[in-house]
């Protein structure tokens, strides 16, 4: 940003691909870690000057999304034109979004630093006496006058700071050495995630509830898919080791007839419980419900993850800011994960550069409080959204399914609410609802 381009920014992170300029084949099939990109995160990329270079690469947008539950009792069409938009979001490898933040950073005109090391150590002093303003400080001095943070590198190398970001994950070192807390659980589940090949192209996100976790198949173009499986540890363990056929085979059961019927669509004559709520009726609501397109072969390896909610308490101390995974971990459920990481990193470098514009002292906490004030809520509002799914999602119960079947039908046809998720999911706005917030 032209308020921040005067700033030495050092970059600390051992993984080897920060060294290559082209580790990404073109004839490569896609790899199996993927994220699906908001259009607010599509923007910000667009702003900072990266999506061209994701655009070099393979991509998937999608302006349709399916979401149906098991019992067969409901289902919910979602489409980018309810709310007149082009796009409900993209679906992108992860190797690409760091090859094309990696290509925006070195056409980028700033002063940066790469440090292809780990963080063993860092220090931080409280503030004594001010500065001689007669007098160019050394960063030894200003470390110990408590102007600075001290970080220890594994090459042996230390460098000083006004600000350290903790961007690096759920398990980060950042974190653990500024002394933060954090609150959360394990679900007690795993997430298979691979990438399948259709006969035709899949422009269409889908997602089916389960006993046992969802299961989401989504669009990485060139007839390629990417699956996310959430189950219990045991039977993902399974789904890893059977061979390719047999997989294929429950991974088609499962999006197709298993564990239930299909749900059935109403038709446009039809009187419902939502007669009175609809309102100008959206363009999804008079579509039915469709089949996903069927998995003819495993496309790459089959990977296993735990799944686990967690949570910084804080997210600044003096000299110290988390972001990303680093700050909160959610489910993948909606693939909010990512869109509220690079939430984070918006919002921090507006404040960043609001501090240099009034001369504040970018690692003071007062500043950095500004960033956790507009930060913390809008991603605790969504953790709760996520962790209620979960929790709603995962018990088979008569009552409950009725319930859950009455909401997919409010969704899909009670048009100011499905507006309201759309924009909330595609990061326009901060509650899908507008509900009274009470303190």
């Amino acid at each position: 940003m032209p308020l921040t381009k005067h700033l030495s920014v050092a970059i600390i992170d051992s993984n080897p691909a920060l060294g290559k300029s082209n580790f990404i084949k073109k004839e490569d099939p896609p790899d199996p870690r993927v994220s699906t990109v908001t259009p607010a995160t599509i923007s910000f990329f667009k702003e900072i000057g990266a999506w061209q270079y994701v655009q070099q690469h393979r991509h998937a947008y999608f302006d349709k999304m399916q979401v149906w539950d098991y019992t067969g009792l409901g289902y919910t069409k979602y489409n980018a034109r309810d709310v007149n938009k082009e796009i409900l979001g993209c679906v992108v490898e992860n190797k690409v979004l760091h090859s094309s933040l990696l290509s925006c950073m070195q056409n980028t005109e700033f002063r940066k630093t790469i440090y292809p090391s780990r963080l063993t150590s860092m220090a931080l002093l409280p503030s004594s006496s001010s500065i001689s303003v007669d007098s160019t400080p050394s960063a030894t001095t200003l470390f110990t006058k408590g102007h600075l943070a001290k970080l220890d590198l594994s090459d042996g190398k230390s460098l000083y700071a006004k600000l350290v970001v903790g961007a690096d994950g759920g398990k980060s070192r950042v974190r653990e050495l500024a002394g933060f807390k954090t609150t959360g659980w394990s679900y007690s589940q795993n997430a298979i995630i691979c990438t399948v090949e259709h006969n035709k192209e899949n422009y269409c996100a889908w997602q089916r509830f389960l006993p046992a976790g969802p299961i989401a198949l989504l669009p990485i173009g060139d007839n390629f898919s990417n699956i996310v499986w959430t189950m219990n540890p045991k039977d993902a363990s399974d789904c890893k080791s059977m061979n390719e056929d047999d997989f294929v085979k429950i991974l088609n059961h499962a999006l197709d007839y298993g564990y239930g019927p299909h749900p059935k669509s109403i038709s446009s004559g039809s009187v419902d419980m939502f007669s009175w709520f609809r309102g100008d009726a959206t363009l999804s609501a008079k579509e039915c419900f469709e089949v996903p397109p069927r998995v003819v072969k495993l496309a790459s390896e089959r990977m296993v993850f735990p799944l686990s909610l967690k949570h910084a308490n804080n997210y600044v101390s003096k000299r110290v800011v988390l972001i990303g995974d680093a700050a909160h971990t959610v489910h993948p459920l909606a693939g909010q994960g990512v869109n509220l990481g690079f939430g984070d990193a918006s919002t921090l470098s507006r404040i960043i550069a609001e501090g240099i514009a009034v001369g504040a002292d970018i690692g003071e906490v007062s500043l950095l409080k500004k960033y956790e004030a507009e930060r913390k809520p809008a991603n605790i509002v969504m953790m709760a959204v996520l962790d209620g799914f979960q929790k709603a999602y995962s018990v088979d119960f008569g009552p409950l399914n009725i319930l859950r079947a009455a909401a997919f039908h409010g969704a899909q046809y009670i048009s100011p609410l499905k507006r309201n998720i759309i924009s909330y999911a595609s990061g326009e706005q901060r509650l899908p609802l507008p509900l009274p917030l009470f303190t």
